[in-house]
């Protein structure tokens, strides 16, 4: 019989995808057959699943971490950003439909029945079934209709583990307030809670978790420290931009603008770990770093709202000083379509407006297309002569004069351009920076040695090493309960 266990949190960004990644790699690595699960996910941070399709980067993320294929059952129902009140949809790997967040809450009902059935195929030949919640079940206001919470909890009866986040402060009136409000049939289905990002000495709250014991009755099953190892795996969403500072001073500066629909800004990860490499997230109100030799555009959810943006902030004309100097650029996704000289939109696919200039340092230009590329791709960077190992995401076909100079061969077929001096580089193609020996050309490119780490293989290092700091510190009775 499987098992399942739901991780909700008392708000967003407690640390839920982390801890599901984690007891997910703790139960592989105990023999168990294990999968994670996200009813509903908001993120515009995607993969493409194994099986065809988009998913959360999390989830691929969690995939991995179980040692598993990913799958688009893994997260049924995905949400993807492209105004600030209104959101793709994308149920169990296509795109489904487009709603403004009121319409939405509306149309939750509908979706149920594909979470179940999601659920039922994730849950077939497993031990183990490690499920993420989206928020927080305390937004009562959404409880009506909800399939990411406590509705899909009490609907597929899957036990709730809550979790709090002590680092930001007030966990305890978090966890307190979460009983308070949570009605009876809701509150019965959490079995205890855990608290996260604890650092120092945890005896110093023995006396809160007395206090929320309590209040609550519910019982503690770990005390979790702050994960330093977590600081190498890709982050799951555009909320953790907000605390990202400049990394130490390296010998090459690289600059990444922060778009207000960044998508898929984990392709900048690999980067971010050279010990070598200053990468720099410039904010709104902020100018793009003269002193920067690489300036890289990251992918976009709304590529004519965020170019406008882009030119809002004055960094058109940063860009362009940027090139003047000698500086070199790379855009990748909607950053690549934003570099050329039009963005069309005809069928109003991400608004409407139909039509507007590009940035212009490349000869090409991109016509939004309904329908939509999703693969997982193995390709060459021609720049380079080195092998990439990435996935494909987008709307639009892109054309012009550059693109005879591909920036990579991607299963047999040209992707991207290049300007004619070389210092500007568009591709369709995620994921190039966690190709090692790309990665390492480029860097050499700038007179920086470069690390000789892989990549992929530190990232699932990391993910061991979660799970052993998990193993050291949650309850014994609980995870023999959970793991057998």
């Amino acid at each position: 019989m499987t098992r399942t266990v739901m991780l909700q949190g008392t708000g967003s960004d407690v640390g839920k995808t982390v801890l599901v990644a984690a007891l997910c790699r703790l139960a592989a690595n105990r023999g168990l057959r294990v999968r994670p699960f996200k009813p509903q996910n908001m993120s515009n941070n995607a993969a493409v699943a194994d099986d065809g399709g988009e998913i959360g980067r999390a989830q691929w993320l969690q995939s991995l971490a179980a040692r598993v294929p990913s799958s688009v059952h893994m997260n049924p129902v995905l949400l993807k950003p492209q105004t600030d009140t209104g959101s793709q949809i994308v149920v169990q790997g296509k795109v489904w439909g487009q709603a403004k967040g009121r319409d939405y809450q509306k149309l939750k009902p509908q979706l149920l029945g594909a979470v179940l059935e999601s659920f039922a195929t994730v849950r077939a030949g497993t031990d183990l079934v490690i499920v993420e919640g989206a928020g927080s079940p305390a937004e009562i206001n959404l409880r009506p209709g909800d399939i990411a919470n406590m509705g899909f909890a009490t609907r597929a009866n899957v036990p709730v583990v809550l979790v709090g986040d002590i680092d930001r402060g007030g966990v305890i009136a978090s966890l307190v307030g979460t009983h308070a409000i949570l009605d009876e049939g809701d509150r019965a289905m959490i079995q205890g809670y855990l608290i996260n990002k604890f650092r120092g000495d945890v005896s110093l709250f023995d006396d809160g978790i007395k206090a929320i014991g309590g209040f609550t009755g519910w019982p503690c099953f770990g005390v979790v420290p702050w994960l330093k190892a977590a600081g190498r795996l890709p982050a799951e969403d555009s909320v953790v931009l907000e605390r990202l500072t400049r990394g130490s001073a390296g010998a090459l500066k690289v600059a990444v603008p922060v778009l207000p629909r960044i998508a898929n800004f984990d392709d900048l990860d690999p980067l971010s770990a050279e010990p070598d490499v200053d990468l720099v997230f410039v904010r709104p109100g902020e100018a793009l770093p003269s002193d920067a030799a690489l300036i890289v555009l990251p992918g976009s959810k709304s590529t004519i709202g965020d170019l406008h943006d882009f030119k809002r902030q004055g960094w058109d004309r940063d860009l362009s000083a940027h090139v003047r100097r000698g500086g070199r650029v790379i855009g990748i996704c909607g950053g690549y379509q934003m570099l050329g000289r039009k963005v069309c939109d005809p069928h109003g696919l991400e608004g409407l407006e139909t039509e507007t200039e590009g940035l212009s340092l490349l000869d090409v230009e991109t016509e939004m297309a309904p329908e939509k590329t999703v693969r997982n791709s193995h390709a060459r960077s021609t720049e380079y002569d080195a092998p990439l190992v990435g996935y494909e995401i987008h709307l639009g076909i892109t054309r012009g004069a550059d693109c005879a100079r591909p920036s990579a061969i991607i299963d047999g077929r040209a992707d991207g351009a290049i300007s004619p001096d070389g210092r500007v580089m568009g591709t369709y193609l995620h994921g190039l920076f966690a190709s090692d020996a790309f990665r390492a050309k480029l860097l050499q490119s700038f007179g920086v040695s470069g690390d000789s780490t892989n990549y992929r293989q530190s990232v699932d290092a990391a993910l061991d090493d979660i799970a052993a700091e998990l193993d050291a510190v949650l309850d014994k009775e609980w995870l023999k309960r959970l793991l057998g």
